[in-house]
């Protein structure tokens, strides 16, 4: 690394001298070099990762007048958005992101392109449940919202009144008081029991899979995602693609972005605030015809902010306290073949775990996709797994299904995307002590600014909207 660092340097000075001397030598007659005739792109902005923030930032920096540069290691725009395309039925199968809510930061994005989004609701009646470690079918009651259920229905109403009392979880930002409310920093578990949501907590896993143990995760970042928005838009319906394709807003972006995007790309070092003459920052990046230096006034890491991620932008001691604060979940999303069942759902629950929630690591659920056995399998781990060894399990916790309404041959992984590191949480301690507002500090410290779930949450309207408030308050 310190030989990158070091040979990039010289890179660097070579072109300022060059450029300094340029315009030091300039008439009227001779204008001075840009630094894209120097062989160095330069751009407003360098937007690290072309996932959903970092695709969302393109487009609207381009709205407003910045020149940007992408840089996204896969050959592809979307990050966790992936399609499957069966060619037997000519069906678009999603096994990523697939459903939005009704707010405007999405219609309008979806409108830019002229993408129809159409409303649906997604049934939560109609699965059956196996546990993965025995493959036995075991018997638990329905839950579903709203719910004739007397027991399910004061859980939900004793749930909903705790959000109500916390209407800063809203927000697209982790606008928290100080102190922060104790009862947001107990482990869900614990809230659970104390307020008397007991019979929806396996309905509430459900719909925050990835995100490891729930009994153990801090309250605060179960009640951002399963928020009285989101309980009203699953009655409701929520916004979904047309005609099952999520990958039709990435390939409108990939258009539109044209050359701007490095595909198949990465940052291996960068040089922030090189001096007070040149107060911008340089990136070199590995592309796949060689090694391209950018000159950019500013950074936006629209990557998870992992220490891991983030090795290469030479990480000063402030930013490094807080980056390593970050774990994560780990989280990986397949289509399967082979499986026959007429439920929506298969899915994971423990005979004998608490809420019998699933065992991890595990598979969270097979979903019927509509077409005939083919399965999208959601899998997920609180640690590191290997490729190979996530595979490998999906294969074995299948074959061992005994449910009778369960058919499985030969199961075939034709489809298979890893999201790790998903859910990047911090400890309680962290909480209280701040983490939040020292990240938000972080927002142009040495010329580089941050988005994406782990500033927010894992909702595409509020990464949007936060990277549109982070965009007008600090790109224009």
């Amino acid at each position: 690394m310190h030989l990158i660092f070091q040979a990039f340097a010289s890179i660097v000075a070579m072109c300022l001298i060059g450029t300094m001397a340029d315009v030091t030598q300039s008439d009227s007659k001779h204008e001075p070099f840009s630094l894209d005739q120097l062989g160095i792109l330069e751009r407003d902005v360098a937007v690290i990762g072309g996932g959903s923030a970092g695709t969302y930032a393109a487009i609207r920096l381009r709205q407003l007048g910045q020149r940007l540069v992408v840089i996204e290691k896969q050959d592809r725009l979307g990050g966790h958005s992936n399609t499957y395309f069966d060619t037997a039925s000519g069906t678009a199968v999603p096994y990523g992101v697939r459903s939005f809510h009704h707010k405007s930061v999405v219609t309008d994005y979806f409108s830019h392109f002229n993408i129809s989004l159409v409303n649906k609701i997604y049934l939560t009646n109609q699965s059956e449940n196996v546990d993965f470690t025995t493959g036995e079918p075991i018997t638990l009651k329905p839950i579903t919202i709203p719910s004739d259920d007397p027991e399910i229905r004061i859980a939900m109403e004793n749930y909903k009144a705790q959000l109500a009392k916390y209407p800063f979880l809203k927000d697209e930002y982790y606008n928290l008081p100080d102190p922060i409310p104790e009862d947001l920093l107990l482990p869900f578990g614990e809230f659970a029991a104390k307020f008397k949501i007991d019979a929806i907590v396996r309905f509430i896993a459900g719909y925050t899979a990835g995100f490891g143990d729930h009994l153990l995760k801090p309250t605060l970042y179960i009640l951002r995602m399963f928020s009285l928005d989101f309980i009203y838009e699953l009655q409701h319906g929520l916004l979904d693609y047309p005609m099952n394709d999520n990958s039709v807003l990435y390939r409108a972006a990939e258009k539109e972005l044209g050359g701007d995007v490095l595909y198949k790309s990465r940052v291996i070092g960068a040089m922030r605030k090189l001096s007070e003459i040149d107060n911008s920052c340089y990136i070199l990046v590995q592309t796949p015809s060689g090694q391209k230096l950018i000159h950019a006034k500013k950074i936006l890491i629209a990557v998870p902010q992992t220490i891991e991620n983030l090795i290469p932008f030479d990480l000063d001691r402030t930013e490094r306290e807080i980056f390593a604060q970050f774990t994560g979940t780990f989280w990986y999303s397949s289509m399967i073949r082979n499986i026959y069942h007429s439920a929506q759902s298969i899915q994971n629950n423990a005979y004998d775990s608490p809420y019998n929630l699933p065992i991890l690591p595990g598979v969270y659920s097979l979903i019927n996709t509509g077409v005939p056995d083919l399965n999208w399998v959601l899998y997920g781990s609180s640690t590191f797994m290997h490729t190979e060894d996530v595979k490998k399990d999906i294969v074995n916790s299948v074959l061992r299904i005994r449910h009778p309404n369960v058919t499985v041959t030969e199961p075939e992984i034709v489809a298979f995307r890893s999201h790790s590191p998903y859910e990047l949480t911090v400890s309680v301690q962290a909480i209280r002590d701040g983490f939040y507002r020292k990240l938000d500090a972080l927002q142009g410290h040495r010329g580089t600014y941050y988005t994406g779930a782990a500033l927010t949450a894992h909702e595409s309207h509020l990464i949007w909207g936060f990277t549109e408030k982070l965009l007008l308050k600090h790109f224009v």
